[in-house]
């Protein structure tokens, strides 16, 4: 027998697929793609202007470094939350862990100065 801890999951389990369902069958049924298929209807609807295929066009390789060094450091910024979460367990023991952090802010100091020498911030080029 079914645990009565379970029923709540089980229950919305139910409810969530027959959601889904429900929609996409509503969505078939009254849709405009449903009743009669042509070029014109499967095109979307852009207010009377004929849909015309994007070119595509090429992003510098700066908008990538850019992409690439904010995540790098959005990243290392995730590593400071346990940091901050623990220090003050640290010192309620007398450890102190202010040294390795300081290194850590170094390297990323370092590694922001490395970046601006070498022009990886710069746009225009």
């Amino acid at each position: 027998m079914m645990s009565d801890a379970y029923l709540p999951l089980l229950i919305q389990l139910i409810l969530a697929t027959g959601l889904a369902v429900l929609i996409v069958g509503v969505s078939h049924l009254l849709g405009e793609r449903s009743k009669k298929r042509t070029a014109i209807t499967d095109t979307a609807y852009e207010c009377g202007v004929k849909v015309e295929p994007l070119l595509h066009t090429r992003f510098s390789v700066k908008f990538y470094v850019t992409a690439m060094l904010f995540i790098l450091f959005d990243i290392e910024v995730v590593f400071l939350i346990p940091w901050a979460f623990i220090y003050r367990d640290f010192l309620a023991n007398n450890l102190s862990i202010l040294g390795p952090i300081l290194f850590f802010f170094g390297v990323l100091v370092l590694g922001l100065f490395y970046e601006v020498k070498k022009g990886a911030l710069e746009w225009e080029k």
